[in-house]
């Protein structure tokens, strides 16, 4: 870490040799003392790389085991759109492992508390990790997982996030009526004054669901209320734990096509292509070519085979980079929406592509 993070190594005590002699001689440093040091100032030292994370706003006053590990979590969650899945998902559960026998082996229960929480951001990393390999018994398992560990850390808003994250997942499988439960459960869980962010969240998880139902209106009731808290958001202010990116009107915008794409109105769609701009220039790849698929799916609605198979091709390309089956799942959707007698050019190429596609 001191080489990556360009520090010298004598500041981490890794070859300050005379340092480690003063320790040695006045008897006050313990191999317990130099342990808790080194990772607490890990901790710190990662801080700035994971450009204000919102664990060091929530979590300032916070030190020790449950710190260093939360860190490690956030990175793991950042490094999800750019890295396939499947190389994330051993490394994830390993932390989780970690977490749980050091959460086992702590002597207080404020510790515990702490440890659970990390434990349930972990279980809902792994969560969506299986979610986008296709693999939704086990994204199901973890989520649910995650909700458990949430209420042992004793946290109304990590579990209130939880449920929102297995709501997500849940409408987007086109269980709207589990999604409407949970996203009910998690309001019930913040209460009325819930901060402008959860709200801008859980509004549009509820969209999703009402888009899976097939309810117009309520999800376009949705989609206004979130749109609606989301300009209440200070924009400048880093999102509060557990939330590691922000919420904004492009978000509402994006989701707003991915109900389009689902209730199969191509005008949601076209009307928000240029809101949703910020999200499609963003770094997370596999979101933009989900995103991308929804909007090939309005375009496919509107009758225009050439642009819809053309960004269908592209997205699909994207997911079998990152050997994402959700992404190709979704692709083959698309596909499935289209039923004409002789399929053109674009669309025989397309059906090439996701023959071969073996992830």
């Amino acid at each position: 870490m001191a080489s990556q993070l360009q520090i010298p190594p004598h500041l981490v005590g890794l070859a300050d040799h005379t340092a480690a002699i003063v320790v040695r001689r006045d008897g006050n440093g313990t191999d317990v003392e130099r342990r808790s040091f080194l990772s607490g100032f890990a901790a710190v030292a990662a801080a700035p790389v994971l450009s204000a994370a919102p664990t060091q706003q929530a979590h300032a006053a916070e030190t020790g085991q449950a710190a260093t590990l939360r860190v490690a979590t956030t990175a793991f969650r950042r490094l999800d759109g750019t890295t396939p899945s499947r190389q994330l998902v051993d490394t994830v559960l390993s932390h989780l492992k970690l977490t749980q026998s050091i959460a086992q082996d702590a002597e207080s229960r404020d510790e515990r508390t702490r440890l659970a929480a990390v434990g349930s951001e972990v279980a809902s990393l792994a969560g969506w990790l299986h979610w986008d390999m296709g693999d939704n018994g086990s994204a199901r398992m973890w989520y649910g997982a995650s909700i458990k560990a949430a209420r042992r850390a004793a946290s109304p808003l990590l579990a209130a996030y939880q449920m929102g994250s297995l709501a997500q997942f849940e409408a987007n499988s086109g269980n709207a009526a589990q999604g409407l439960g949970l996203v009910h459960s998690a309001r019930k869980q913040l209460g009325p004054n819930m901060p402008a962010i959860a709200d801008a969240w859980l509004s549009g998880v509820e969209a999703l669901a009402h888009a899976a139902a097939g309810a117009e209106d309520s999800a376009d009731e949705a989609l206004r209320a979130a749109a609606r808290r989301a300009r209440q958001i200070e924009r400048e202010d880093v999102p509060p734990w557990p939330w590691v990116f922000s919420f904004t009107e492009a978000k509402v915008a994006a989701t707003r096509v991915s109900c389009g794409a689902q209730l199969g109105l191509p005008h949601w769609i076209t009307s928000e292509q240029d809101s949703t701009a910020s999200v499609m220039s963003s770094g997370h790849n596999k979101q933009r070519a989900l995103l991308m698929l929804d909007m090939a799916s309005g375009h496919l609605a509107a009758g225009r085979l050439d642009g819809a198979f053309t960004m269908a091709a592209r997205a699909l390309e994207v997911g079998l980079r990152y050997k994402s089956g959700r992404i190709v799942e979704r692709a083959r959707a698309v596909r499935r929406s289209y039923s004409g007698p002789t399929p053109p050019r674009v669309v025989r190429d397309f059906d090439d592509r996701l023959l071969g596609a073996f992830l």
